[in-house]
């Protein structure tokens, strides 16, 4: 693990949706927009909010959505050149902001080159070994079923060079890392080849995967990723607000200590896959329990944008069904609804904790307090030590623990500390510090 993304929180952006781009690439390079320059008038925002690196969804030339890819070594048109991706870099690094690349290698669009020349050349010609036989039909292998997506052979040796010389261009370029689409669908054996090899050249990278189902620890283990997307903490966390039944929550956490034994995983309420958190939850006093959890338990936590403003938007299954959850955003942030404000100025505070507690991304929790609408999370390493206090339900409640150690850090109103650190008014939190 590389010591900066110890004390990485990253601001996720999906750049086609946030710069307006359209939704399929252009037919002609001479159709080049300059997009990427927009996302350079917000690093000041991220910053602002606390952050220290962005995770940057896919900007490689694709034919719809950016993880249908066909060129990787090419800015997608849609968003720029290769001059606004160093300007990008630049500017980030100017301002103290790693970036993060989203890597799709697990499959790609139908119009890749390889892919084309094997459609001429047949089964038996050299382009065909790049990529998967589905078994049962003799077709090409897709992704989970979608067609546009044609699935890479992880045994062919050419598909390994490839990922390597991919991985290592863009970090030559002034990349920190990347987030790897789909690792969960690509055998770790595959990535225990590649990074070795990408590191050697660039020992500082850090490399995230992404896991939704599976064994994460054991997966995190062999393939040698630094972190993999904590999905499990994600849905424990509002669907246990949702529910008034912390007992799931609890159980995520144990869970969870077990995956920071084998990495540090990236740790989230939102990105550019799921329903915002803002819709999700039943009740937008929540809001403030997810983040105090988000912040406060061992990881490596991203803010998706627009979820530091409470954007709301559903994801749908159908086609544009990520849309709502992909939006555009305006030029400047004045331009943002006003209503919004306030739970930046919330996520501004809980962060700024974080960063001043930077142990967090290590911590292991135990639960001194565990009832269906009440939770105290005990966040612990070596010496040092944060209570947090969760209450869901109608009622304020005094929580049966010993805060004589702790002061109340923060709570929902900055400007109210309460006179008695245990007992919490309904639907609130507060975070204690030793």
């Amino acid at each position: 693990m590389t010591s900066w993304a110890d004390h990485a929180i990253f601001w996720h952006v999906y750049p086609l949706g946030f710069t307006g781009a359209e939704k399929a690439g252009p037919p002609a390079e001479e159709l080049v927009r300059h997009r990427l320059r927009q996302l350079t008038g917000w690093l000041d925002y991220a910053v602002e909010l606390g952050c220290s690196g962005v995770l940057l969804g896919p900007v490689f030339a694709a034919e719809t959505h950016g993880y249908d890819t066909v060129d990787h070594f090419q800015i997608d048109a849609r968003l720029g050149d290769q001059e606004d991706f160093d300007h990008l870099i630049a500017e980030a690094g100017r301002r103290g902001l790693r970036v993060v690349l989203d890597g799709v290698f697990n499959h790609v669009g139908r119009s890749f080159p390889a892919f084309q020349a094997a459609l001429r050349g047949g089964p038996g010609s050299p382009a065909a070994k790049w990529f998967r036989r589905d078994p049962a039909s003799g077709d090409f292998a897709t992704f989970e079923g979608h067609r546009q997506l044609v699935a890479l052979d992880h045994e062919e040796p050419e598909v390994l060079d490839y990922v390597t010389q991919v991985m290592s261009h863009w970090l030559g370029r002034g990349a920190a890392g990347w987030r790897l689409d789909a690792a969960y669908a690509v055998p770790a054996s595959f990535w225990a080849k590649v990074l070795p090899a990408v590191r050697g050249a660039h020992p500082d990278a850090w490399f995230l995967g992404e896991m939704i189902h599976g064994d994460y620890a054991s997966y995190a283990s062999d393939s040698g990723l630094d972190s993999i997307t904590q999905y499990e903490l994600w849905k424990a966390i509002w669907s246990s607000l949702n529910d008034r039944n912390f007992f799931e929550l609890a159980w995520a956490l144990g869970r969870h200590d077990e995956i920071l034994d084998a990495c540090l995983p990236q740790t989230f309420t939102g990105n550019h896959d799921v329903t915002r958190l803002a819709s999700r939850l039943a009740d937008e006093r929540h809001l403030g329990h997810a983040l105090a959890v988000l912040m406060t338990v061992g990881g490596i936590p991203s803010i998706y944008y627009g979820d530091e403003q409470a954007f709301r938007g559903v994801k749908e299954d159908r086609a544009g069904g990520d849309d709502e959850i992909r939006p555009a955003f305006p030029a400047t942030p004045g331009e943002l609804p006003p209503g919004g404000w306030p739970f930046y100025r919330l996520h501004q505070r809980l962060i700024g904790f974080r960063r001043r507690h930077p142990w967090l991304v290590r911590a292991r929790t135990t639960v001194p307090h565990l009832a269906s609408q009440t939770m105290a999370v005990r966040s612990a390493a070596g010496d040092d030590e944060v209570l947090v206090l969760l209450n869901t339900g109608d009622e304020a409640f005094r929580f049966p623990v010993d805060v004589t150690a702790f002061s109340v850090t923060e709570a929902p109103d900055p400007g109210a500390t309460p006179a008695d650190p245990a007992l919490v008014p309904p639907h609130s939190w507060v975070i204690l510090g030793s």
